[in-house]
C-alpha cells in the first residue's frame, strides 16, 4: 500500500505552551512559525510517522520583554538553537482517539515524551481538499530539556512552574 502524506494548515493550526507564573496563574505563548508532515499507510491514522518543527524565533506570549527573555540563553537561546523539534516513534490507536510518542528535542536535549490526540476527523473543504483534524495535548518538565532558569520568591515558591502544557490545533491536508 502506498504511503499518503498529509501537510500542515498553517493558517488553521496552532501550537501553545501554558506555565504556571508565580504558581498561582498560567502564562500562555504560543510559536507562530511551525511545520509539521504526516505519513500514513492506511485510510485510518494508526501507524502514522510525524514530524514537527518550531522556530524559536516566532515565540509569542503578547509581552515583548518576556518574549525576548525566553528567545535568550536564560530558556530557548535562540542563537544557538533556533528551533524545536518532534519525530513520533509511535501512533497507536486509544479508543477512537490516539497515543503519539516520540523525541522531542529542545536546544540540546532529546528526550521521549507521550502526547494524548483527539481525533477531530476528517472533511473536505470547499476546493476539494481533504482535511483532518486534530486536538494534541501533553505536558513536559522543561527542567529535563535545560530550561531551568527559575528565581525563588520572597514568600516561598518560585517564580515558574517547572511543568510546561502543550497543546495543538492541527489541520492537515492531504496531498494527491
Amino acid at each position: 500500500m502506498a504511503t499518503t502524506k498529509w501537510v500542515l494548515d498553517p493558517t488553521h493550526s496552532e501550537l501553545q505552551f501554558k506555565v504556571k507564573h508565580l504558581m498561582i496563574s498560567t502564562v500562555t505563548g504560543s510559536f507562530n512559525e511551525f511545520s509539521a508532515e504526516l505519513a500514513t499507510d492506511n485510510d485510518d491514522f494508526e501507524n502514522s510517522t510525524v514530524s514537527f518543527k518550531a522556530g524559536v524565533d516566532s515565540i509569542d506570549t503578547g509581552n515583548k520583554d518576556r518574549d525576548g527573555h525566553l528567545k535568550s540563553g536564560d530558556f530557548f537561546n535562540a542563537a544557538e538553537f533556533p528551533s524545536v523539534s518532534f519525530v513520533s516513534t509511535s501512533f497507536t490507536k486509544d479508543g477512537d482517539d490516539y497515543k503519539l510518542a516520540g523525541n522531542l528535542t529542545i536546544k540540546d536535549v532529546t528526550k521521549p515524551v507521550t502526547l494524548d490526540v483527539e481525533f477531530g476527523g476528517t472533511a473536505q473543504d470547499p476546493w476539494g481538499n481533504t482535511k483532518a483534524g486534530f486536538t494534541i495535548k501533553g505536558k513536559i518538565n522543561r527542567t529535563d530539556f535545560g530550561l531551568t532558569y527559575n528565581a525563588a520568591l520572597e514568600t516561598g515558591g518560585v517564580m515558574l512552574g517547572e511543568e510546561v502544557r502543550v497543546l495543538g490545533e492541527l489541520q492537515f491536508a492531504k496531498q494527491a
